[in-house]
């Protein structure tokens, strides 16, 4: 099959096998790619109209037990400025969010021992509570089934938890040896039985990274058949051993953007805050290649550029959440609309427009 008959197959049957996928990564062509973002930008709009949603991210933590060998806030890195959030400085940020249109808060942190279940939930129900209205997506890293069913008991709606990459052995060169692939693709299964809208994701380009590897990525996000989907361009940061390795593609990112978005025409898929931190124009990019979902930030400014997992991530200006009336003007003039409401997940078959 050639680059176009991929595409179509990706088009109208949702899914391509790995030959194939490995196949269009490595040898698509400016043509090829653009007839890509078209059909992937036509999906996008079957399903969810010119409608962009917004989620208030809210970094709750720089504290972090584990040592992925990518992560600026690996354990081991002495020079990471760490901090923890109290309960009453995540009800402030949703308060301002609240008020600025936000309907989800996304709570984000490293794994960090003093958000314990009992503190987790108390925080979700109390959000709840303030505002039954919105919804609370959950992004901890990885707790076990006990855990995400209290937490999805105490009314979180959606939990994020990236795969970073389908391939075990790819997994075990990012990450130490007492961190495993296999565990964190079962805990993925779990929160989707436990009927959390689930969100996984991978780096593009991330160190020791192959088309095969992404394909199979590809494919693992098929078996999972997430309700959301973060994938970003891997940025190096100093502070760790892979600070010399070149940051991921724009092009590649894009490309499978809209090669998601085919695969997954329902999905909720972010224009990451890493692609707006390789180019200005990054989110933008992203959604016209598919992407349906944006994160400004809602962490207490003091805060924001301390949680920095990669070098030279934006955290001032129209992706802050202070200014959502410039990234609203931004993105209307690609022709889409920031909309204030929850932005669930669609179920199969429906259409907004």
């Amino acid at each position: 099959m050639n680059e176009l008959q991929i595409i179509e197959k990706l088009k109208t049957e949702q899914t391509a096998t790995r030959d194939e996928l490995v196949f269009l990564l490595n040898n698509i062509t400016d043509s090829g790619r653009e007839t890509l973002r078209r059909a992937a930008q036509e999906t996008a709009q079957a399903v969810f109209g010119n409608k962009i949603y917004i989620r208030g991210l809210i970094e709750i933590s720089s504290v972090c037990k584990n040592d992925c060998l990518y992560c600026g806030l690996r354990r081991s890195n002495q020079n990471a400025v760490r901090y923890r959030l109290t309960e009453e400085q995540i009800l402030d940020c949703c308060a301002k969010g609240y008020a600025l249109g936000f309907r989800t808060f996304v709570l984000q942190g490293g794994e960090d021992g003093y958000f314990t279940d009992e503190v987790v939930c108390g925080v979700v129900r109390e959000i709840k509570s303030r505002y039954p209205d919105c919804a609370v997506t959950l992004s901890l890293g990885e707790r076990g089934e006990e855990s995400f069913k209290k937490l999805f008991d105490a009314g979180a709606d959606r939990y994020l938890l990236r795969h970073e990459t389908a391939d075990l052995e790819h997994y075990a060169k990012l990450h130490p040896p007492n961190m495993s692939g296999e565990e964190r693709q079962r805990q993925l299964f779990a929160l989707k039985a436990i009927g959390f809208q689930t969100g996984a994701g991978f780096m593009v380009g991330s160190p020791y990274q192959t088309a095969e590897n992404l394909a199979d990525d590809l494919l693992f996000l098929k078996r999972l058949s997430p309700q959301m989907c973060g994938i970003g361009p891997f940025i190096p940061h100093k502070d760790t051993q892979f600070r010399d390795y070149s940051q991921g593609s724009l092009t590649l990112t894009l490309t499978l953007l809209s090669v998601i978005r085919l695969m997954h025409p329902r999905v909720l898929l972010p224009a990451t805050t890493a692609l707006g931190t390789i180019h200005p124009k990054g989110r933008e990019l992203g959604i016209l290649h598919g992407a349906n979902v944006v994160m400004p930030n809602l962490s207490p400014v003091e805060h924001r550029k301390d949680y920095a997992i990669y070098d030279n991530k934006i955290c001032n200006g129209e992706e802050a959440a202070e200014c959502l009336a410039c990234l609203k003007r931004r993105i209307q003039s690609i022709g889409y609309e920031i909309v204030t409401d929850r932005g669930d997940a669609p179920a199969a078959g429906f259409q907004y427009n």
